[in-house]
């Protein structure tokens, strides 16, 4: 998880109308709030500039009915926040829970942090984890998670300033693609 942005996205100015929804902080100049069915473009969008600054854009497949079933239908795999400067989309945190057994608490995992290049450095990065935090809280998690390249020292930088600490001892595991249905058709 990064920092990231998208080249399709500007900065815009205060004294624009409201976001739509449920908004959940506001910082001068910035609203943070769920999103909805409507910002799929929005979040895909934001997705790819999130690959694109990881240099994974080969590896992006969603598309927008993708985002829509899993995000927004019956059964909801993740959930999602919207940042805003005026009516501008800067950043987004898509995110979902699991479960700690040591624990026996709730899990946040924060899959992805994105702020558009332009508006990094300005609050955004921060604001979208301090409403993740809250959001933790809210639902008595017992620790919120989630994975950084190693290659990417500003944003490492960034979340050991807010206290976050590095796994290293910790290898992410991951089966994907023929790998995994290999797994899955064995007796």
């Amino acid at each position: 998880m990064s920092t990231r942005s998208d080249a399709h996205l500007s900065q815009a100015t205060h004294g624009s109308r409201r976001p739509r929804g449920p908004r959940y902080q506001r910082a001068p100049g910035l609203s943070i709030r769920r999103a909805t069915r409507r910002d799929v473009p929005t979040i895909l969008r934001l997705i790819r500039g999130l690959a694109a600054y990881e240099r994974l854009a080969r590896e992006v497949t969603a598309t927008a009915a993708q985002i829509r079933r899993h995000g927004f239908g019956r059964r909801r795999y993740f959930e999602t926040l919207i940042c805003r400067r005026g009516e501008r989309p800067i950043g987004f945190a898509l995110y979902f829970f699991t479960f700690s057994t040591f624990l026996a608490r709730p899990t946040l995992y924060l899959e992805d942090l994105f702020v558009v290049p332009e508006e990094r450095g300005h609050g955004a990065g921060r604001a979208l984890l301090r409403e993740l935090a809250r959001i933790a809280a809210r639902r008595r998690c017992g620790r919120m998670e989630w994975a950084v390249l190693d290659w990417n020292t500003p944003s490492i930088r960034f979340y050991e300033k807010l206290g976050a600490g590095l796994r290293k001892e910790w290898i992410l595991t991951r089966l994907t693609g023929a790998p995994l249905r290999r797994l899955a058709r064995r007796a």
